[in-house]
């Protein structure tokens, strides 16, 4: 074919036609796109009712519907038990047990013995930094008090003050667990962690010594840690339902747990990123994966009963804005519409009645 030949196959834009005060701007290479993937074919309004007959039926259709749109977005993440914490040894002893890798310890229970004593655990978000005694008093001593409650110890009040009652329960504590009687309790002799722990990796074996770190232990609720670019940080917040696709392709259904408030850069160079570590809890997982790198897919936004019509609807209108192509038995008219929600393919519109139906541009 020679050049002349296909610059005459070029198409090119009709001039204006006016149908009882309305202009439309067609165009014969079809529709550009507007706002990904809006269709765009300027339209402009003149001073009468905006309607017009039509002599051809647009080539596809659709119905302005009443439904809920909800707007998503895809993250990696990483499916675990949580933020791993290192149980340290702080004595000159010997270890003489250890748990087996995998096993869930509960408050009062061992976490590991040095010679042959057990250090147990705690519950309580604050560790253990002095020796608590008669006449101590502070928010340790509560967390110590609450621990003691909580495993059918009586005769003292929870608050913050070490009294002879609180030294009571502390023999009859020691005295259960085979320890030495001394009505005292030091950082060395407990395991603080903020709930039951999952020991997750062996940092000594029997007969080392028990000083340094001597476990690795989590939470025992699996969930995923997702590094959220900051950009995206307004996307997220505590209680958002999100789903998580594991690596066999099966789905669970999950909740934003917790969003970080520390920014964190990773990577260098061109590769560095700033994110915000965001914690999602999982129900219904039923395969055994410890750790598992996953898709999870957040629900940013959602919009319940409203109307909608399909993205490729929309029409640009030569004043702004954008309208759609009503098409009411033979004939068609172009109504302004004001856009929400964009989700699914589909858009949040207002300024057009349910059960309308509109064009859709191919």
């Amino acid at each position: 074919m020679k050049e002349h030949e296909r610059a005459e196959r070029v198409p090119r834009p009709l001039p204006p036609r006016r149908r009882g005060g309305l202009r439309v701007l067609a165009w014969t290479g079809g529709a550009a796109l507007l706002a990904a993937a809006v269709a765009a074919a300027a339209v402009g309004f003149g001073g009468d009712s905006g309607t017009a007959a039509a002599t051809r039926r647009p080539p596809a259709l659709a119905k302005v519907t009443r439904t809920t749109l909800t707007e998503t977005k895809t993250v990696d993440g990483t499916l675990g038990y949580g933020t791993p914490l290192t149980v340290t040894g702080k004595s000159q002893g010997t270890i003489t047990w250890l748990p087996a890798e995998g096993a869930t310890i509960t408050r009062g229970h061992g976490v590991y013995s040095v010679d042959a004593d057990r250090r147990p655990l705690l519950y309580g978000t604050m560790p253990l930094y002095r020796t608590l005694e008669d006449g101590v008093s502070g928010k340790d001593v509560e967390l110590l008090e609450r621990n003691l409650d909580q495993l059918g110890y009586t005769g003292f009040d929870v608050d913050d003050e070490f009294t002879w009652a609180t030294r009571e329960a502390v023999e009859d504590w020691q005295e259960d667990l085979g320890l030495d009687v001394t009505g005292k309790v030091q950082p060395g002799d407990v395991v603080v962690a903020d709930g039951r722990i999952r020991v997750s990796e062996l940092r000594k074996a029997l007969g080392e010594s028990a000083n340094g770190a001597v476990l690795t232990a989590t939470g025992t609720t699996r969930e995923v840690l997702v590094n959220l670019d900051v950009a995206d940080e307004h996307l997220v917040r505590k209680g958002m339902k999100a789903t998580v696709e594991l690596p066999d392709g099966s789905t669970v259904h999950g909740k934003v747990s917790g969003v970080g408030k520390v920014a964190t850069e990773t990577g260098d160079g061109n590769d560095s990123a700033t994110t915000v570590e965001v914690t999602v809890s999982v129900s219904g997982l039923k395969k055994s994966f410890d750790a598992a790198p996953v898709d999870v897919t957040i629900v940013s936004e959602q919009r319940e009963n409203v109307l909608a019509v399909p993205v490729g609807a929309l029409f640009a209108l030569a004043e702004g804005g954008y309208g759609v192509q009503v098409v009411e038995g033979g004939a068609t008219r172009y109504a302004a519409v004001e856009t929400g929600l964009f989700a699914d393919g589909q858009v949040e519109v207002t300024g057009v009645q349910e059960g309308m139906t509109v064009a859709v541009p191919k």
